[in-house]
């Protein structure tokens, strides 16, 4: 299952963007990040590298 962004926790940082290996993170308009769930490949690459730990399996 692909990880999920609790988006009240996100601080726009874009750690998960950066890290994230098929490029399946991208940010809205209000600068919070999103995942693809039908990109990601649940590396759980972006899990690890947040600082704010808000990126969980759904």
């Amino acid at each position: 299952m692909p990880r999920i962004i609790d988006k009240s926790m996100c601080i726009s940082c874009g750690t998960c963007e950066r890290v994230c290996i098929v490029g399946c993170i991208t940010h809205l308009e209000n600068k919070k990040r999103i995942i693809n769930p039908s990109a990601c490949v649940d590396c759980g690459a972006c899990q690890l590298a947040c600082p704010k730990n808000c990126i969980t399996k759904n």
